[in-house]
């Protein structure tokens, strides 16, 4: 019986505990050498954090990220002319995609899949809708990427017998142009 009248209390202190320092904020100020000064405030809460940026002339700048530690990360960037650049992240799966959009409302995207297997696969595709691929092939010691640029222009890399002392590493252009390297190292 007298368990449960240390534990409640104790429990309860725990909980309130957990909740105040789950909000972290912290201010920085810089002095430049004319005496002006421009203030950094950061709020971190969970998986938020808020910044504000706040110059000499009162003018303001502010980043506010979402959902850290979650499979979608939201960020935004709002300059002193109010102007927003978001940048939207999906991950899971050993995927990721990315989304930014300017303030102009055209937008770039970042497909990345496959990561933790052998074969990785990233898109890149401007706002002007050209894209530019990177495929990856990893596995017993050798490296293959080819790189397609928005023409269909393609650069490899071939690396060969990693791990085994002797490597030798392929590069060939787009108009077919090719260097290799060996390395040779004794054991």
């Amino acid at each position: 019986m007298k368990t449960r009248t240390w534990i409640l209390p104790a429990v309860v202190l725990l909980v309130s505990y957990s909740t105040a320092v789950a909000q972290i904020t912290s201010t920085k100020t810089v002095t430049g050498p004319d005496g002006q000064t421009a203030t950094k405030t950061t709020t971190r809460d969970g998986g938020n954090v808020n910044t504000t940026v706040t110059g000499p002339n009162g003018n303001t700048a502010t980043r506010t990220v979402t959902g850290r530690g979650t499979g979608d990360v939201n960020a935004t960037v709002t300059g002193p002319n109010g102007n927003s650049v978001t940048r939207s992240t999906t991950r899971g799966s050993g995927n990721v995609s990315s989304t930014i959009t300017g303030p102009n409302g055209n937008t770039a995207t970042r497909t990345v899949t496959g990561r933790g297997t052998g074969n990785v696969n990233a898109t890149v595709t401007g706002p002007n809708g050209n894209s530019v691929t990177r495929s990856t092939t990893r596995g017993g010691g050798n490296v293959n990427s080819t790189v397609t640029g928005p023409n269909g222009n393609t650069a490899t890399r071939s690396v060969t017998g990693r791990g085994t002392g002797n490597v030798t590493a392929t590069r060939t252009g787009p108009r077919g142009g090719t260097v290799t390297r060996t390395r040779t190292r004794n054991r």
